[in-house]
């Protein structure tokens, strides 16, 4: 009985593993194409050991999924093969009337993957906020500050210039992408770290400028996989709340909760629970 209370705590990783396993199939199924199959095995297979290791208590569990899988994205996929796998490059592939690369990790990762696994893209894959999370702000010093408007800015102007990049009928567009993804790259660094610093918060960047969470709120609102909390063993001590990096209130079952749809499944709340309500 004991061992099988054991495997059964795995079976969360596996289930994992087995969605992007299906997702990987079908793409190569469909587009004839064997580096669909590894790519999502690879990015499922780091996801289900890294649930994995956080099921054995492994405080690391997170970090080891973020960089697995960021680096992979930026260095791999974006430096080496020149794939913009920023916003700019979704932009790009849809206007081309293209499904691939971006256009595919969107779909995802970040437009329909959030109905299944929310927010979870920004606590496991993001590389930009797998650098953002190495900064001393792991806990926010302040309240969460009202610029959430700002990320509809960048949204649009993201946009914005590759659309008059279209219409303007610019030449070499497959070398504008890269260059756009190198330089947007070293912007989000930048400001991401000036920001952490300035609002004493190493997600300042997530919270108030990154474009992609317009994608991924309104469908992490109807997230199958979320965080809740036993109001029968919550002692309201509020240990949750304070360290939670992205401010969302866990003792909150609804889906109106303060600030739900911008929970990371970091998990930071459940460790900090002294009750195990979470």
């Amino acid at each position: 009985m004991r061992n099988n209370n054991r495997l059964r705590k795995y079976v969360p990783s596996l289930l994992l593993f087995l969605l992007f396993e299906t997702v990987a199939v079908a793409l190569w199924l469909a587009k004839g194409n064997l580096f669909y199959l590894l790519n999502f095995s690879y990015i499922g297979g780091c996801l289900g050991v890294g649930t994995a290791l956080f099921a054995a208590g492994k405080r690391y569990a997170r970090q080891f999924v973020q960089w697995a899988v960021g680096s992979y994205m930026l260095l791999y996929l974006g430096v080496l093969s020149h794939e913009n796998m920023q916003i700019e490059g979704f932009w790009y592939y849809l206007f081309l009337g293209v499904f691939e690369a971006a256009t595919i990790h969107y779909a995802v990762a970040k437009i329909f993957g959030p109905l299944v696994f929310g927010r979870g893209w920004c606590g496991y894959a993001c590389w930009t906020a797998m650098v953002l999370d190495l900064l001393p702000y792991k806990i926010p010093q302040a309240p969460r500050k009202k610029l959430g408007f700002l990320r509809y800015v960048t949204f649009a102007a993201s946009f914005v210039y590759v659309a008059v990049l279209f219409l303007m009928h610019a030449e070499h567009m497959e070398e504008i992408m890269f260059v756009s993804f190198v330089i947007g790259n070293i912007l989000y660094y930048v400001v991401g770290i000036a920001l952490a610093f300035r609002c004493k918060d190493n997600r300042a960047l997530c919270k108030y400028l990154c474009p992609v969470t317009v994608f991924l709120k309104p469908m992490s609102y109807f997230s199958l996989l979320r965080i809740t909390c036993n109001k029968e063993k919550c002692i309201s001590c509020g240990k949750c709340r304070q360290v939670c990096p992205m401010n969302v209130d866990m003792t909150d079952n609804s889906r109106k909760r303060l600030n739900g749809t911008e929970c990371i499944l970091c998990m930071e709340c459940v460790k900090a629970c002294p009750r195990k309500a979470l």
